[in-house]
């Protein structure tokens, strides 16, 4: 039963992000937690929008929020680290990634890869990436174990540079060899255009479904005013037509006139019918 309390525990105060345990804990307007550097970087690639979002109820936010560390939270985490786990629960298993610093048969889960180190980090080995000035400026991301896809299969380099002769990240030792005098940038300055172009790319094709929903709804006017048309021109010849067949026949059919007999009397009456009904 106390297992489970920590494990219910544990879940309550994990990052919705990374969905490990908190790490330098901070809460949003809107009332989520998240480890900051988790937050931080689903905010950096939202720098072109100038919104930014929770992950967990996508409220928006604007300008940047500036974080602080909460404390108290904080200390909850520690006091949950500090409550006895099974160890089996740490280690690595199948289609786990596990820690590249970790010695042993059996190596702890990683909760971190740096693509600095092009390693994976379990909690333990983690702390350094946070305490440490030194890795301040290093890049975490959830733990993946496609880090050797991120690197220069030639020279063991990160690929940090785009070769946009060729289409291709490389890293900086291929910029002065087989892509020396190329059109290069910096891989993130690369991903800001692409996202940057793809913004534009979407608003350009919303504005396109925009402007063909608005003409779309303008023909429907059309049509419908043109049936509006079509009813009452019917209506005002039916009108016309019954107007001119009463003027045609009132001369003969109309009992109140006193002259109808003396018209329909004689052979001359009888011409007139025909020329008249004839007409």
């Amino acid at each position: 039963m106390a297992q489970q309390g920590v494990l219910l525990d544990q879940d309550q105060f994990c990052c919705s992000v990374c969905l490990d345990l908190l790490k330098e804990p901070v809460t949003t307007a809107c009332g989520h937690n998240y480890c900051r550097i988790c937050i931080e970087g689903c905010w950096d690639q939202d720098v072109l929008k100038g919104v930014y979002s929770c992950p967990h109820c996508r409220e928006t936010f604007t300008p940047r929020p500036n974080l602080r560390k909460n404390n108290m939270l904080a200390e909850m985490v520690e006091k949950l680290k500090k409550a006895a786990l099974p160890p089996a629960l740490c280690y690595a298993g199948p289609g786990d990634v596990a820690c590249d610093v970790c010695t042993g048969t059996r190596k702890q889960k990683a909760l971190m890869s740096c693509l600095m180190c092009l390693a994976s980090y379990c909690e333990t080995h983690l702390q350094s990436h946070y305490e440490s000035p030194a890795f301040k400026k290093h890049k975490l991301v959830k733990a993946t174990a496609q880090l050797q896809e991120k690197i220069c299969s030639h020279h063991d380099k990160l690929l940090e540079v785009y070769c946009r002769t060729d289409q291709q990240c490389i890293c900086l030792l291929c910029t002065m060899d087989g892509h020396k005098g190329h059109d290069t940038v910096s891989a993130a300055a690369e991903r800001t255009e692409k996202q940057r172009q793809l913004g534009m790319s979407q608003q350009k094709v919303q504005q396109r479904f925009q402007e063909r929903e608005k003409e779309l709804k303008e023909l429907q006017q059309a049509v419908e005013s043109l049936k509006v048309s079509i009813v009452d021109q019917r209506r005002h010849t039916i009108s016309l037509l019954s107007s001119s067949q009463r003027e045609r026949e009132g001369p003969l059919f109309n009992p109140t006139d006193p002259t109808v007999g003396n018209r329909l009397s004689g052979p001359l009456s009888e011409n007139r019918l025909l020329n008249v009904t004839d007409g």
